[in-house]
């Protein structure tokens, strides 16, 4: 059978998408290489959220055609967000590309990667798409991690955000689905499960179920073999005292909140179509931090959008100085021309949008710092993720307070008893603090069970190449 590689860009929702495709493949005999070179398919799943996105997925579908002329590859197949929105364009002027596959087309993948010439353009849209737990899927995560997408698309009317264009409608999947594929996760060797979903606040209320997050959490925390269930993307309007108290109750749900709020100032927060404001957002963390001691909160911004008024970004950095967040993103506004602020007046030029971006990091740094002295000599539970990507002579780790690939990390420089194991769930004493990471002596005991190797999930051994979540906003 062929070999097929694949490069995954954007968000952990569109890496699902890359393992659900994935493993259809593998599902018929594909064959998956991390050498793109050895490569007879190569699949590209795009971003297109953001104009750097944009460049960032054109940029890789460009690299990956260069292997149909000096590697092995003859078939280039894009998949993802940038087919959503410009599926022509892409076959116009792209013409390495052999077939494109939108968000509710991931079936379409054996198709795309058989001896099938590219559907030709018009038709009739693809119906909306869910994957199930049946859906073969093959991990690209360490087999101790993985992520569960629980719903797909998006009803919100933000107007700087084209997503609901390229995933459709708000649409949840089912209650007993979810549970049994995280539970046929957790038996083959997954410890850490991350809830994701362009809103998982929104869970099951197009199914008719009440408070479907917070049920689904206390749910999921009942299956032995996992140690952490965290979730991300809430909306902060659904941030209900029914999720609180399922955070709260639940052990094994990671005390952790990631709430995109966007911006403080009730203006920018109205042209955004978003509502609320700072002050009531500071009512709404104080909430949780009383629920939840020692809570890790986690926010992103915009800053730039249009309309956006010095006293406004004053607003923002007033808010952001009381919130005191663990963590916290900041991007500049992207004038996407499909989506609803594109033609606001009064854009904010682009050398200011960069001032402010980094007049608001310099403080968070400042924040942040500040927060993780407060660690120092404190004993934690660490999931040990493998050797140091700085240098070879540190191990690598996190906290609970600390999600995959968007925080800070664990520095392990000293450690008692055995070398450290990837998925080890060991305590760590902090020692040092830098601006974002910590460092610690790792210790010999350990809080919860590793599930022996051989019995892990394997990770996919495809190319994987993924961009950063930090680096594309979230709802």
């Amino acid at each position: 059978m062929p070999k097929v590689g694949m490069v995954s860009l954007g968000c952990p929702k569109n890496l699902v998408d890359s393992e659900v495709m994935l493993g259809t493949l593998v599902n018929q005999g594909f064959e998956l290489t991390p050498r793109p070179e050895e490569a007879d398919i190569i699949i590209v799943n795009t971003c297109a959220f953001i104009e750097p996105a944009k460049q960032e997925s054109i940029n890789t579908i460009l690299e990956m055609a260069e292997y149909k002329k000096f590697g092995a590859a003859k078939k280039l197949v894009v998949a993802g967000c940038l087919v959503e929105r410009y599926r022509n364009e892409i076959r116009q002027q792209i013409p390495e590309v052999d077939y494109v596959i939108g968000t509710n087309e991931l079936e379409s993948i054996l198709l795309a990667c058989a001896d099938q010439p590219q559907q030709p353009t018009g038709g009739k849209p693809a119906e909306p798409y869910l994957y199930h737990e049946f859906t073969p899927r093959v991990l690209s995560t360490p087999g101790y991690s993985a992520y569960l997408k629980i719903a797909e698309g998006c009803d919100h009317p933000c107007t700087f955000c084209v997503i609901p264009q390229m995933r459709g409608a708000f649409r949840s999947r089912r209650f007993a689905s979810v549970i049994r594929e995280a539970e046929n996760l957790a038996k083959q060797g997954v410890r850490e499960l991350t809830i994701v979903g362009q809103d998982t606040t929104s869970y099951g209320e197009d199914l008719g179920l009440r408070d479907g997050l917070p049920t689904l959490l206390r749910e999921l925390g009942r299956i032995p073999e996992l140690v952490w269930v965290r979730f991300l993307y809430c909306y902060p309007n659904r941030v209900t005292d029914a999720l609180i108290a399922a955070v709260a109750e639940t052990p094994k749900v990671a005390k952790y909140f990631d709430i995109p709020l966007q911006h403080a100032s009730g203006s920018v927060l109205k042209l955004m179509k978003r509502g609320s404001n700072g002050q009531q957002f500071l009512r709404m963390l104080e909430k949780i931090r009383a629920a939840i001691p020692g809570v890790a909160l986690r926010t992103s911004f915009i800053v730039g959008f249009p309309g956006e008024t010095d006293d406004d970004f004053k607003a923002l950095l007033d808010f952001a100085a009381a919130a005191e967040f663990d963590h916290l993103g900041v991007f500049l506004y992207s004038n996407e021309e499909s989506s609803r602020s594109f033609d606001l007046p009064n854009a904010v030029p682009a050398p200011t949008a960069r001032r402010r971006q980094k007049q608001l990091m310099s403080l968070q740094r400042k924040i942040s710092r500040h927060n993780l002295r407060m660690m120092v000599g404190k004993s934690l539970p660490v999931l040990v993720e493998g050797p140091s990507e700085e240098t070879d002579l540190l191990y690598q780790g996190r906290m609970e307070r600390q999600a995959p690939g968007i925080d800070g990390c664990i520095l392990i420089n000293d450690f008692e008893g055995s070398e450290p194991q990837r998925g080890d769930f060991r305590w760590a004493t902090i020692t040092e603090v830098g601006d974002y990471d910590l460092v610690a002596r790792l210790e010999e005991r350990f809080f919860a069970e590793r599930l022996a190797p051989e019995n892990q999930l394997p990770a996919a051994g495809a190319l994987v190449q993924i961009q950063p979540a930090a680096a594309v906003p979230s709802n």
